[in-house]
C-alpha cells in the first residue's frame, strides 16, 4: 500500500510554506486540498501559493474551474485521486496539503456517486428560494441531514435537497452506503500554533490581502459577471468585501469581520482535524520540523516497501 502524507491544520498556520519546503527536500509534488483555491481569478483572498513556488514545485488542484462552476467534494475526490495516481506513476511522492476537511475525507474515505444528476432547473429553483424555507423543506424530507446542518448553510441545504429530488432518496441514505476507499494509506500530519500566535498571523494575513489588492480582485470578479450569490463568492473575505462595495458596511468593518470569521474558521478546522485517525501534531514555530517530517515520511515509505 502506498503512503501519502496529508498535511492539515487551521488557516494561516503555515501549511503551504512547510509543504513547499518539504516537497523540495523529497522531490515531491503538491496536491492542494483547499475548497477555494480551485477557483480561477480568486488568488489574493484564497492565499494561493506564490507563482514562483509553482515554478519550482508542481502544484495540482489549483485554478481548475471558474467561480460559477458547481464543484463539490465528490468532484474533488475524483480528480485528486487521478492526480495522485499520475504522480505515483511518474515515481514521485504526492503530498496533499490543505484545510478543507470535507475534501480530505472524500479523498481518503470515499464518496457517493448519484445514479442521476440534479437538473439546472432544480438547482435554479432552490437557489432562488429563501434559506429558511429550504431548511423547513429539508426537515420534512431528510431530518437526519437537517439536524446536522446549520439552518443558515444554504449551500449544503440546497445540495441535500438537490440529491433528494433528483434521486428520490435523501443524501443521508447515499452517504450511508459503502464507499470505495483510496488506493493509498494516509499519513496525517497536523500543524498547530499557540492560539495568540495563530490569531496574530490571521490578522497580519488579512491586512496583507488588502494591501495586495483584495478589493480590486473582488471588483474584477463582479465585473466579469459573477454573482455574489455563487457559492465561490460566499468565501470569507469575498462576501465581506462585496458588502463593503454595496455600501452595507465600512472598509474597516469588512476587515474586522474577515478577521473574526477567519478565527472562527480556524477553530472549526482544528476541531475537525483532531478527529482524524492516527494524526501526529507538530507545534510551530519549530526550526527542526522539516527534518522531523522528512525522517517520519521516509521511515514510513521504507517500512511499507519492506513489508510489501
Amino acid at each position: 500500500m502506498r503512503i501519502v502524507p496529508i498535511i492539515v491544520g487551521p488557516t494561516a498556520v503555515g501549511k503551504s510554506k512547510l509543504a513547499f519546503e518539504l516537497a523540495q527536500r523529497l522531490g515531491s509534488e503538491i496536491v492542494s486540498a483547499d475548497a477555494r483555491q480551485i477557483y480561477k481569478f480568486m488568488d489574493i483572498g484564497t492565499a494561493k501559493p506564490p507563482k514562483e513556488w509553482l515554478q519550482i514545485v508542481p502544484h495540482h488542484m489549483i485554478d481548475i474551474v471558474t467561480p460559477d462552476v458547481d464543484f463539490n467534494a465528490w468532484h474533488y475526490a475524483c480528480m485528486a485521486r487521478k492526480v495522485i495516481d499520475d504522480i505515483f506513476a511518474r515515481n514521485k511522492l504526492p503530498i496533499v496539503v490543505g484545510g478543507s476537511g470535507l475534501y480530505i475525507k472524500a479523498l481518503v474515505e470515499g464518496f457517493f456517486e448519484l445514479p442521476v444528476q440534479p437538473t439546472p432547473e432544480l438547482r435554479n429553483r432552490l437557489r432562488a428560494t429563501p434559506t429558511e424555507l429550504l431548511y423547513e423543506e429539508l426537515k420534512k424530507v431528510d431530518p437526519i441531514t437537517a439536524n446536522r446542518l446549520a439552518p443558515r448553510d444554504k449551500h449544503r441545504i440546497a445540495r441535500a435537497l438537490e440529491v433528494y429530488y433528483a434521486t428520490g432518496k435523501p443524501i443521508s441514505y447515499w452517504q450511508s452506503l459503502p464507499h470505495r476507499r483510496a488506493s493509498f494509506t494516509p499519513l496525517y500530519i497536523g500543524l498547530i500554533r499557540e492560539r495568540r500566535s495563530l490569531y496574530e498571523r490571521i490578522n497580519i494575513r488579512v491586512d496583507k490581502m488588502f494591501e495586495q489588492g483584495l478589493v480590486e480582485e473582488v471588483k474584477h470578479l463582479l465585473s466579469l459577471g459573477y454573482s455574489r450569490d455563487l457559492n465561490a463568492l460566499q468565501t470569507i473575505g469575498y462576501k465581506e468585501v462585496i458588502d463593503y462595495l454595496e455600501g452595507k458596511i465600512t472598509l474597516d468593518e469588512a476587515k474586522r469581520l474577515i478577521k473574526k470569521h477567519t478565527r472562527m474558521l480556524a477553530r472549526r478546522q482544528i476541531q475537525w482535524f483532531k478527529k482524524l485517525p492516527n494524526i501526529e501534531w507538530y507545534t510551530l514555530p519549530d526550526t527542526e520540523v522539516i527534518d522531523k517530517l522528512y525522517k517520519k515520511i521516509t521511515h514510513h515509505i521504507t517500512f511499507t516497501e519492506v513489508v510489501r
